[in-house]
């Protein structure tokens, strides 16, 4: 794997699409929710829940992807134990939640990708973990970011869900908003650059 500077902009898929990267943000239990701060390159503290509320998954992110809600493709990563804040797990798509996420009355898709962890030595899955999206963990997952949610003034509502195949499909997707954004961004920085170069010409004059 090449090495990146920023992880926001790590290859999302492993190769041959064997495998997604997956960065955790928040760990399993954990009652603080972090989140990745791209212009720093670091872990920032975002919120904490309520007494008696934990996290009952991990959740990350996606690299060198876009949502519609301008922020990288959110993932759920199923495991035995949590991991920790930062953590890169190689994870084997279960399936996707679509879903639409209300506030102030503006509504936008943020789906969940759904996944479980892989031994990286062995690139397996650990003993006795699922091997396709079970409508139990459909609903539980779902039920979760109802409550939470609301917690935070905003309403949730799945749309469907579906497999892994549907899930890729997403993440492709978000691969090519993500590059979208990329080249508009390094197209404004050039011209920024090139208009900052001009002033300095014209003051040297």
């Amino acid at each position: 794997m090449v090495a990146v500077r920023d992880i926001s902009h790590m290859r999302p898929f492993g190769p041959n699409a064997q495998y997604v990267n997956a960065i955790i943000e928040t760990p399993k239990g954990s009652r603080t929710k972090f989140k990745y701060d791209e212009e720093h390159g670091l872990f920032m503290f975002d919120k904490a829940m309520p007494i008696g509320q934990s996290f009952p998954f991990d959740i990350g992110f996606l690299p060198s992807t876009k949502g519609d809600d301008g922020d990288p493709l959110d993932i759920i990563v199923l495991t035995g134990e949590p991991t920790f804040v930062g953590c890169l797990v190689h994870a084997k798509l279960l399936g996707v939640i679509e879903a639409e996420q209300t506030e102030n009355g503006v509504a936008e898709r943020n789906d969940r990708l759904i996944a479980i962890a892989l031994e990286a030595k062995s690139g397996k899955p650990s003993e006795g973990a699922t091997d396709h999206l079970e409508p139990s963990i459909v609903r539980n997952i779902t039920k979760f970011f109802v409550a939470y949610n609301e917690l935070q003034g905003r309403s949730f509502k799945a749309l469907q869900h579906a497999g892994p195949e549907r899930a890729e499909a997403l993440i492709r997707s978000g691969i090519s908003s993500f590059q979208k954004r990329s080249i508009k961004r390094s197209a404004n920085r050039i011209n920024h650059n090139s208009h900052v170069g001009a002033e300095r010409h014209e003051k040297r004059k």
